[in-house]
């Protein structure tokens, strides 16, 4: 299976084929609306506005899985952003990206790109601390970590790159330009 083989469910709960993606980049994020890396929604949308009409789509995914820092129904994460954040790309229902209720097209991700470290910095070396005190083996776990990581594909439906919350959205904007 590939990429295009996955959908997930809007807000609305029609259900989205990623097949509706097919020639775009994706940039496919799980959200939370009361993060510490919730401001990474202004950067979103940036890269929205500035890269849309050269193929690039994002799929927001919010998620509760991480210390609750998602709590609302569908409607309130939505107006919350789009209020807070101006954010016009695609928003979906919420889902959980670890577990056995996890969406598939997660699970493909994972398989696809593990989990390669948070990088360098204060806020790197808190998230390892707080991963290594729940499991002093995560580095070797594929697992989401924490809200807001991001899984870039190219327009053949590759999954390129893997970018945790920490690692700077200068360089997801770098990544995303190389492929458009």
């Amino acid at each position: 299976m590939g990429i295009y083989d996955y959908s997930v469910e809007k807000r609305n709960r029609e259900m989205l084929s990623l097949k509706e993606y097919e020639g775009k980049v994706l940039l496919i994020v799980n959200t939370a609306t009361g993060c510490g890396f919730t401001p990474q929604y202004e950067d979103l949308q940036k890269l929205y506005e500035n890269f849309h009409e050269k193929g690039l789509e994002i799929l927001d995914i919010p998620c509760n899985q991480f210390a609750g820092q998602t709590p609302g129904t569908d409607d309130e994460v939505h107006e919350f952003c789009t209020l807070q954040y101006k954010t016009e790309f695609d928003q979906m229902k919420k889902a959980e990206v670890n577990g056995a209720n996890a969406l598939p097209l997660y699970g493909y991700l994972k398989e696809q790109k593990g989990f390669e470290g948070f990088g360098t910095g204060v806020k790197a070396m808190a998230m390892g601390a707080m991963c290594f005190a729940k499991d002093p083996k995560y580095k070797k776990n594929p697992d989401i970590k924490w809200n807001f990581t991001k899984f870039l594909v190219d327009r053949k439906g590759n999954v390129v790159q893997r970018f945790e919350p920490t690692h700077s959205m200068e360089d997801v904007k770098k990544a995303v330009e190389a492929l458009l």
